[in-house]
Protein backbone atom coordinates (compact mmCIF):
# COMPACT_ATOMS: atom_id res chain seq x y z
CA UNK A 1 0.00 0.00 0.00
CA UNK A 2 1.19 3.33 -1.01
CA UNK A 3 1.44 5.60 2.01
CA UNK A 4 0.59 9.26 2.36
CA UNK A 5 3.48 11.74 2.69
CA UNK A 6 2.83 14.05 5.77
CA UNK A 7 5.08 17.15 6.65
CA UNK A 8 4.57 18.46 9.87
CA UNK A 9 5.10 22.10 10.20
CA UNK A 10 5.37 23.63 13.70
CA UNK A 11 6.63 21.59 16.20
CA UNK A 12 4.47 22.54 19.20
CA UNK A 13 1.79 21.37 21.74
CA UNK A 14 -0.23 20.16 18.57
CA UNK A 15 2.22 19.36 16.10
CA UNK A 16 4.50 17.32 17.89
CA UNK A 17 1.22 15.10 18.88
CA UNK A 18 -0.15 15.11 15.20
CA UNK A 19 3.37 14.01 14.49
CA UNK A 20 3.73 10.86 17.17
CA UNK A 21 0.34 10.06 15.74
CA UNK A 22 1.18 10.29 11.76
CA UNK A 23 3.61 7.79 12.32
CA UNK A 24 1.16 5.19 14.00
CA UNK A 25 -1.11 5.23 10.83
CA UNK A 26 -0.16 1.92 8.40
CA UNK A 27 -1.70 4.65 5.67
CA UNK A 28 0.86 7.24 6.31
CA UNK A 29 4.83 8.45 6.88
CA UNK A 30 5.84 10.98 8.41
CA UNK A 31 8.89 12.83 6.42
CA UNK A 32 9.55 15.72 8.67
CA UNK A 33 8.72 18.21 10.71
CA UNK A 34 9.60 21.77 10.39
CA UNK A 35 9.81 24.88 13.13
CA UNK A 36 12.20 27.94 14.19
CA UNK A 37 12.99 26.51 17.66
CA UNK A 38 16.48 25.30 18.86
CA UNK A 39 15.84 24.48 22.11
CA UNK A 40 14.30 21.50 24.08
CA UNK A 41 11.18 21.03 22.18
CA UNK A 42 12.73 20.63 18.51
CA UNK A 43 14.92 18.39 20.61
CA UNK A 44 12.59 15.42 21.65
CA UNK A 45 11.82 15.60 17.51
CA UNK A 46 15.33 14.55 17.44
CA UNK A 47 15.26 12.03 20.01
CA UNK A 48 12.20 10.27 17.91
CA UNK A 49 14.62 10.03 14.63
CA UNK A 50 12.17 12.72 12.95
CA UNK A 51 13.51 14.75 10.00
CA UNK A 52 13.75 17.86 10.75
CA UNK A 53 13.42 20.99 8.83
CA UNK A 54 13.95 24.91 9.67
CA UNK A 55 11.86 27.67 8.69
CA UNK A 56 14.24 29.41 7.03
CA UNK A 57 18.18 29.51 6.56
CA UNK A 58 18.37 32.07 9.69
CA UNK A 59 16.13 29.33 12.21
CA UNK A 60 18.22 26.82 10.43
CA UNK A 61 21.71 27.88 11.49
CA UNK A 62 20.56 28.24 14.93
CA UNK A 63 19.66 24.83 15.15
CA UNK A 64 22.66 23.76 13.45
CA UNK A 65 24.47 26.12 16.58
CA UNK A 66 22.79 23.69 18.82
CA UNK A 67 23.80 20.90 17.57
CA UNK A 68 20.18 20.14 15.57
CA UNK A 69 21.20 18.18 12.28
CA UNK A 70 18.81 19.50 9.85
CA UNK A 71 17.99 18.54 6.56
CA UNK A 72 17.10 21.87 4.98
CA UNK A 73 14.45 24.33 5.02
CA UNK A 74 10.23 23.94 4.42
CA UNK A 75 10.90 24.86 0.88
CA UNK A 76 12.91 21.37 0.91
CA UNK A 77 9.99 19.55 3.11
CA UNK A 78 7.57 20.77 1.17
CA UNK A 79 8.52 19.53 -1.92
CA UNK A 80 8.60 15.88 -0.62
CA UNK A 81 5.18 15.90 1.13
CA UNK A 82 1.49 14.81 -0.25
CA UNK A 83 -0.35 16.70 2.48
CA UNK A 84 1.10 19.30 4.72
CA UNK A 85 0.00 20.46 8.62
CA UNK A 86 0.46 23.52 9.88
CA UNK A 87 0.26 23.35 13.46
CA UNK A 88 2.27 26.76 14.15
CA UNK A 89 0.56 29.46 16.24
CA UNK A 90 -2.58 31.59 15.90
CA UNK A 91 -2.27 33.53 12.18
CA UNK A 92 1.05 32.13 11.31
CA UNK A 93 -0.66 29.34 9.17
CA UNK A 94 -2.55 32.08 7.43
CA UNK A 95 0.75 33.28 6.02
CA UNK A 96 2.22 30.64 5.25
CA UNK A 97 -0.18 28.84 2.86
CA UNK A 98 0.75 31.06 -0.22
CA UNK A 99 3.51 29.23 -0.21
CA UNK A 100 1.27 25.93 0.09
CA UNK A 101 -0.62 27.04 -2.71
CA UNK A 102 2.04 27.95 -5.24
CA UNK A 103 3.17 24.58 -5.16
CA UNK A 104 -0.07 22.85 -5.22
CA UNK A 105 0.15 21.32 -2.42
CA UNK A 106 -2.75 19.95 0.02
CA UNK A 107 -2.89 21.40 3.65
CA UNK A 108 -4.50 21.44 6.53
CA UNK A 109 -4.59 23.88 9.60
CA UNK A 110 -5.99 24.44 12.88
CA UNK A 111 -8.65 26.03 14.71
CA UNK A 112 -7.05 29.46 15.82
CA UNK A 113 -7.10 30.43 12.24
CA UNK A 114 -9.86 31.89 10.43
CA UNK A 115 -12.58 29.79 8.46
CA UNK A 116 -12.15 31.42 5.86
CA UNK A 117 -8.30 30.74 5.56
CA UNK A 118 -9.50 27.39 3.90
CA UNK A 119 -13.23 27.59 3.31
CA UNK A 120 -14.04 24.74 4.57
CA UNK A 121 -14.17 23.36 8.57
CA UNK A 122 -14.28 19.81 9.59
CA UNK A 123 -15.35 17.38 12.05
CA UNK A 124 -15.46 13.80 11.60
CA UNK A 125 -18.34 12.58 12.57
CA UNK A 126 -20.17 15.35 11.12
CA UNK A 127 -18.77 15.86 7.95
CA UNK A 128 -16.19 14.02 6.63
CA UNK A 129 -17.48 13.48 3.37
CA UNK A 130 -17.73 17.33 2.25
CA UNK A 131 -13.78 17.01 3.04
CA UNK A 132 -13.03 14.38 0.55
CA UNK A 133 -10.33 15.55 -2.62
CA UNK A 134 -10.47 19.53 -1.13
CA UNK A 135 -7.30 21.02 -1.12
CA UNK A 136 -7.64 22.50 2.50
CA UNK A 137 -9.46 22.14 5.29
CA UNK A 138 -9.27 23.24 9.02
CA UNK A 139 -9.55 21.57 11.83
CA UNK A 140 -11.74 23.17 14.21
CA UNK A 141 -10.30 24.15 17.52
CA UNK A 142 -10.35 21.98 20.73
CA UNK A 143 -13.94 23.43 22.57
CA UNK A 144 -15.46 23.55 19.15
CA UNK A 145 -14.62 19.90 18.57
CA UNK A 146 -16.42 19.21 21.52
CA UNK A 147 -19.37 20.98 20.81
CA UNK A 148 -19.61 19.19 17.23
CA UNK A 149 -19.16 15.96 18.33
CA UNK A 150 -21.84 16.25 21.13
CA UNK A 151 -24.38 17.93 18.75
CA UNK A 152 -23.91 16.12 16.13
CA UNK A 153 -25.10 12.71 18.14
CA UNK A 154 -28.05 14.34 19.50
CA UNK A 155 -28.79 15.70 16.18
CA UNK A 156 -28.14 12.09 14.68
CA UNK A 157 -30.79 10.77 17.49
CA UNK A 158 -33.49 13.21 16.03
CA UNK A 159 -32.82 15.48 19.29
CA UNK A 160 -31.68 18.46 19.26
CA UNK A 161 -33.65 21.62 19.04
CA UNK A 162 -31.15 24.15 20.16
CA UNK A 163 -27.96 24.11 22.57
CA UNK A 164 -27.17 27.03 25.58
CA UNK A 165 -23.52 26.14 26.60
CA UNK A 166 -21.18 27.98 28.95
CA UNK A 167 -17.76 27.35 28.73
CA UNK A 168 -14.67 27.21 31.42
CA UNK A 169 -11.84 27.68 29.57
CA UNK A 170 -8.06 27.12 30.89
CA UNK A 171 -6.15 30.15 30.63
CA UNK A 172 -3.07 29.33 29.21
CA UNK A 173 -1.48 26.14 27.88
CA UNK A 174 0.44 23.89 30.67
CA UNK A 175 3.26 24.53 29.23
CA UNK A 176 3.44 28.04 29.10
CA UNK A 177 2.17 28.62 32.94
CA UNK A 178 5.12 29.93 33.64
CA UNK A 179 4.63 32.90 31.25
CA UNK A 180 0.76 34.16 31.52
CA UNK A 181 -2.47 33.80 32.26
CA UNK A 182 -4.23 34.47 34.87
CA UNK A 183 -4.43 34.04 38.73
CA UNK A 184 -7.00 34.60 41.62
CA UNK A 185 -9.68 36.08 39.37
CA UNK A 186 -12.41 34.80 36.53
CA UNK A 187 -12.31 36.52 33.32
CA UNK A 188 -16.11 36.36 30.76
CA UNK A 189 -15.41 36.89 27.90
CA UNK A 190 -17.24 39.97 26.70
CA UNK A 191 -19.22 38.83 24.12
CA UNK A 192 -22.48 36.32 23.67
CA UNK A 193 -22.11 34.67 21.65
CA UNK A 194 -18.59 33.76 22.89
CA UNK A 195 -16.58 32.27 19.30
CA UNK A 196 -16.89 28.72 19.56
CA UNK A 197 -21.09 28.90 18.99
CA UNK A 198 -20.61 30.47 15.38
CA UNK A 199 -17.32 28.12 14.77
CA UNK A 200 -19.69 25.19 15.19
CA UNK A 201 -22.17 26.42 12.56
CA UNK A 202 -18.89 26.82 10.03
CA UNK A 203 -19.29 22.86 10.25
CA UNK A 204 -23.12 22.40 10.29
CA UNK A 205 -25.03 25.47 9.87
CA UNK A 206 -28.30 24.15 11.31
CA UNK A 207 -27.08 24.17 14.56
CA UNK A 208 -29.36 26.62 16.68
CA UNK A 209 -26.09 27.17 19.29
CA UNK A 210 -25.07 29.77 21.41
CA UNK A 211 -21.63 29.78 23.88
CA UNK A 212 -20.36 32.30 26.53
CA UNK A 213 -17.03 31.62 28.30
CA UNK A 214 -15.08 32.25 31.42
CA UNK A 215 -11.66 32.10 31.47
CA UNK A 216 -10.51 30.73 34.46
CA UNK A 217 -7.21 30.05 36.71
CA UNK A 218 -5.91 26.36 35.34
CA UNK A 219 -4.37 25.01 32.85
CA UNK A 220 -5.16 21.66 32.44
CA UNK A 221 -8.52 21.34 30.33
CA UNK A 222 -11.55 22.89 29.56
CA UNK A 223 -15.14 22.35 31.46
CA UNK A 224 -18.78 23.01 29.12
CA UNK A 225 -21.69 22.62 31.16
CA UNK A 226 -24.97 22.52 28.96
CA UNK A 227 -28.52 23.10 28.59
CA UNK A 228 -30.36 21.67 25.10
CA UNK A 229 -33.76 21.88 24.57
CA UNK A 230 -34.77 18.70 23.02
CA UNK A 231 -37.27 17.95 20.31
CA UNK A 232 -39.97 16.67 22.73
CA UNK A 233 -40.26 15.23 25.83
CA UNK A 234 -37.45 12.27 26.13
CA UNK A 235 -36.18 9.94 28.51
CA UNK A 236 -32.47 9.74 29.89
CA UNK A 237 -31.85 6.40 28.47
CA UNK A 238 -32.93 7.67 24.79
CA UNK A 239 -29.74 10.77 25.66
CA UNK A 240 -27.51 8.03 26.83
CA UNK A 241 -28.06 5.84 23.86
CA UNK A 242 -27.33 9.18 21.05
CA UNK A 243 -24.33 9.91 22.70
CA UNK A 244 -23.04 6.14 23.11
CA UNK A 245 -23.47 6.53 19.11
CA UNK A 246 -20.52 8.30 19.32
CA UNK A 247 -16.98 6.75 19.66
CA UNK A 248 -15.51 9.70 20.38
CA UNK A 249 -17.69 10.42 23.74
CA UNK A 250 -17.09 8.47 26.94
CA UNK A 251 -19.11 8.52 29.87
CA UNK A 252 -17.15 8.81 33.16
CA UNK A 253 -18.86 9.02 36.73
CA UNK A 254 -18.51 11.65 39.84
CA UNK A 255 -19.72 8.62 41.42
CA UNK A 256 -16.63 6.89 40.76
CA UNK A 257 -14.00 9.76 42.24
CA UNK A 258 -13.88 11.13 38.56
CA UNK A 259 -15.59 14.63 40.12
CA UNK A 260 -12.49 17.15 38.65
CA UNK A 261 -10.22 17.85 35.51
CA UNK A 262 -6.88 16.92 37.52
CA UNK A 263 -9.03 13.37 38.72
CA UNK A 264 -9.85 12.60 34.96
CA UNK A 265 -6.07 13.54 33.87
CA UNK A 266 -4.93 11.76 36.52
CA UNK A 267 -7.20 8.56 34.61
CA UNK A 268 -4.85 9.29 31.41
CA UNK A 269 -1.92 9.22 33.12
CA UNK A 270 -2.35 6.15 34.67
CA UNK A 271 -3.68 4.41 31.33
CA UNK A 272 -0.04 5.04 29.89
CA UNK A 273 -1.77 7.61 27.35
CA UNK A 274 1.58 9.93 25.65
CA UNK A 275 1.23 13.00 27.74
CA UNK A 276 -1.56 11.78 29.84
CA UNK A 277 -3.69 12.85 26.75
CA UNK A 278 -7.37 12.55 26.82
CA UNK A 279 -8.80 12.27 22.64
CA UNK A 280 -12.75 11.43 23.56
CA UNK A 281 -15.33 14.21 25.60
CA UNK A 282 -15.52 13.03 28.63
CA UNK A 283 -18.93 13.16 29.99
CA UNK A 284 -20.72 13.03 33.34
CA UNK A 285 -22.82 9.83 33.32
CA UNK A 286 -24.40 10.21 35.97
CA UNK A 287 -24.66 13.89 36.45
CA UNK A 288 -26.93 14.33 32.96
CA UNK A 289 -30.55 15.44 33.62
CA UNK A 290 -33.64 15.21 31.54
CA UNK A 291 -36.50 17.13 32.25
CA UNK A 292 -39.62 16.77 30.21
CA UNK A 293 -37.68 18.30 26.44
CA UNK A 294 -34.81 19.54 28.39
CA UNK A 295 -31.32 18.46 28.61
CA UNK A 296 -28.41 19.05 30.92
CA UNK A 297 -25.20 18.05 31.27
CA UNK A 298 -21.29 18.77 31.23
CA UNK A 299 -18.50 17.56 30.22
CA UNK A 300 -14.02 17.71 30.23
CA UNK A 301 -12.16 19.13 27.15
CA UNK A 302 -8.48 18.42 27.32
CA UNK A 303 -7.58 21.27 25.18
CA UNK A 304 -4.22 19.74 23.82
CA UNK A 305 -5.10 16.28 22.68
CA UNK A 306 -9.08 16.38 21.30
CA UNK A 307 -8.43 17.86 17.67
CA UNK A 308 -5.55 15.19 16.73
CA UNK A 309 -8.14 12.38 16.06
CA UNK A 310 -9.78 15.01 14.08
CA UNK A 311 -6.72 15.80 12.21
CA UNK A 312 -5.46 12.18 11.74
CA UNK A 313 -8.92 11.97 9.85
CA UNK A 314 -8.39 15.10 7.71
CA UNK A 315 -5.98 13.81 6.13
CA UNK A 316 -7.50 10.37 4.71
CA UNK A 317 -10.38 12.77 3.68
CA UNK A 318 -8.21 15.34 1.22
CA UNK A 319 -6.42 12.98 0.22
CA UNK A 320 -8.67 10.31 -1.02
CA UNK A 321 -7.02 7.39 0.54
CA UNK A 322 -10.36 6.47 2.80
CA UNK A 323 -13.61 8.09 1.32
CA UNK A 324 -15.76 6.02 4.54
CA UNK A 325 -16.08 8.29 7.18
CA UNK A 326 -16.75 5.51 9.94
CA UNK A 327 -13.86 3.34 8.23
CA UNK A 328 -11.31 5.97 8.85
CA UNK A 329 -12.74 7.13 12.80
CA UNK A 330 -12.17 3.26 13.52
CA UNK A 331 -8.48 3.10 12.46
CA UNK A 332 -7.49 6.12 13.76
CA UNK A 333 -9.45 5.30 16.88
CA UNK A 334 -7.58 1.68 17.08
CA UNK A 335 -4.38 3.67 16.18
CA UNK A 336 -4.93 6.12 19.10
CA UNK A 337 -6.20 3.94 22.27
CA UNK A 338 -10.10 6.02 21.94
CA UNK A 339 -12.77 3.79 24.06
CA UNK A 340 -16.04 4.81 25.30
CA UNK A 341 -15.40 2.63 28.10
CA UNK A 342 -12.25 3.49 30.37
CA UNK A 343 -12.55 0.37 32.84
Amino acid sequence: MKKVKVAVIGYGVIGKRVADAVTLQDDMELIGVCDVVSDWRIKIAIGRNYPVYSFDQASGNKMKDAGIPVRGILNNLLEGADILVDCTPKKVAAQNISQYKTLGKKFIVQGGEKHETTGHSFSAENNYETALGLNSTRVVSCNTTSIVRTLTALKKGNLLLKARGTLLRRATDPWESHLGGIMNTLVPEKDIPSHQGPDAQTVDPSFDVITSAVKVPETLSHLHYWNVQLTGKTTKEEVLDAFQKSSRIAFIEYADGLSSNNTIKELMLGFGRPYGDMYEVALWKDMLKVQGDELFYAYVVDNQAIVIPETIDAIRALTGIEKNAEQSIRKTNASLGIRQVYY
